[in-house]
């Protein structure tokens, strides 16, 4: 039996459709890192068009590179912004592709949350997603074989995200990264004040005072949160910047920022 692919719906667009122009661009972004941190088991990434957030982004996958082989299996959760529906939605497919190949998924980590009444097969809110589909040419440069479990997350409770984040925790093999940009559209200064604020409050583990206007991904960052205070994990930020320090004007920015969890 053949298998079903998820095509890639923002090559050309958020990023290169040319392999070797898009490895090139990842390449440079990961370059200009820093790497004087450990790896971390969980991270919150953005997720904008890669010239915008890609450097950003690029702080915390560069930390996976001592444990590229170890990493078996990646949970990548972002939120719904094409298609609304109730709960997360992970995909029937079998394969994610992008210009540099095709990540398996990990159906056997889908069938163990299938049981869960938030958790539901839905394609169409993965059909025309980038929100996890810029995070793909990282980890398929960072980290050698591994599965995926996308995960959309539409109209759900922080409880229900943090309900599937635990049953997919896993040990060292597992990797967990949660897809969110900051603050929207705001003037530079603005912004800064803005997701500094933001960042404070995730380091803090303050879960329920995250709201739409300061982070996309709230309800999946919130879901994160709320683990990682069961587990004693404490968020770091590696990096927080926004689209007028990389790639636009300041005139009106979208914040991104890099965060870690430590023990």
């Amino acid at each position: 039996m053949s298998e079903s692919i998820r095509h890639p719906a923002v090559a050309g667009s958020f990023y290169p459709s040319d392999p070797e122009e898009l490895r090139a661009m990842v390449r440079g972004f990961l370059g200009a890192a820093a790497r004087d941190a450990p790896p971390s088991k969980a991270m919150i990434l953005p997720h904008a068009g890669l010239i915008y957030s890609g450097p950003i982004a690029a702080t915390g996958y560069a930390l996976l590179e001592p444990i590229r082989s170890t990493i078996r299996r990646v949970v990548l959760l972002g939120p719904a912004h094409r298609h609304y529906f109730a709960g997360l939605a992970a995909p029937t497919v079998d394969r994610f592709r992008t210009p540099l190949g095709e990540v398996p998924i990990d159906r056997d980590a889908i069938d163990a949350i299938a049981g869960l009444e938030q958790v539901k097969r839905l394609d169409a809110a993965h059909d025309h997603e980038h929100r996890l589909e810029v995070h793909l040419p990282f980890l398929q440069m960072q980290l050698d074989e591994f599965k995926l479990v996308p995960l959309v997350v539409g109209e759900a409770g922080h409880d229900e995200v943090a309900e599937v984040i635990e049953r997919l925790w896993g040990g060292s093999e597992t990797l967990i990264v949660i897809s969110s940009d900051l603050s929207h559209f705001e003037e530079y200064a603005q912004a800064r004040s803005h997701d500094r604020s933001t960042a404070d409050r995730i380091e803090s583990l303050h879960d329920e005072e995250i709201g739409p206007r300061d982070a996309c991904g709230c309800v999946p960052i919130a879901g994160l949160l709320k683990v990682a205070r069961r587990k004693r994990l404490h968020p770091v930020t590696l990096d927080l910047r926004n689209s007028g320090d990389t790639a636009g004007p300041r005139s009106e920015v979208v914040g991104y920022g890099a965060f870690v969890l430590r023990d």
